[in-house]
């Protein structure tokens, strides 16, 4: 059996747990997505909650045949499954991965659990999995993601013009981010203080 890069591991912070994604998450995903009714939002890609199984089959796939990640994010105090993020885009060879298809519920949004989640992979990205870069993408229309990603410590490298078409037929603006290892000492000690706070 042959040892890949990025093996399925629970992440466990002080308020939300990451768990590896799995087709037993279906009903959390669903009830997650309600909360808001996040598919309306356009300018992002998250499942109706008839979808949600495509969605969780689609997530597996990735992980069995790109190398990506999975996970459901968990609030440790209820146990709720609040929203999903992944390491996918994997570049074993070079050590670089993307962390992205993150959303949370409506309710947990503008919380610490997204800080606290991206520390999680953060940490486990550079410090276990010795990445040397760390990748984030967002649509240019998605101010929300932008602003979350920036207070994280990731700097802006540029936007792929007319990069991706979307479900609708429209060509979407992806604004590109990334942390590198050489940054991560300093993003870390952000990221606690915001924690602490």
């Amino acid at each position: 059996m042959t040892t890949r890069w990025i093996e399925p591991v629970t992440l466990s912070g002080a308020s939300v747990i990451l768990e590896p994604l799995s087709l037993e998450h279906l009903e959390g995903i669903r009830s997650a997505v309600k909360d808001g009714e996040l598919w309306k939002l356009w300018f992002t890609s998250i499942p109706a909650p008839e979808n949600a199984e495509a969605y969780i089959k689609t997530a597996l796939d990735m992980r069995e045949n790109a190398g990506a990640m999975p996970f459901i994010v968990r609030d440790r105090e209820t146990n709720t499954i609040i929203g999903c993020t992944r390491y996918f885009n994997v570049d074993e060879t070079n050590h670089r991965l993307e962390i992205g298809y993150t959303w949370y519920a409506e309710s947990y949004q503008r919380t610490s659990a997204n800080t606290e989640a991206k520390y999680l992979l953060l940490t486990h990205a550079f410090e276990t999995l010795n990445a040397i870069a760390v990748e984030f993408r967002t649509h240019w229309h998605n101010h929300k993601s932008r602003a979350a990603i920036a207070r994280l410590g990731a700097k802006q490298d540029g936007v792929l013009r007319n990069h991706t078409k979307t479900a609708d037929g429209i060509y979407r603006d992806t604004v590109v981010f990334s942390i590198i290892n050489h940054e991560w000492p300093a993003v870390k000690q952000s990221l606690t203080f915001k924690l602490n706070k």
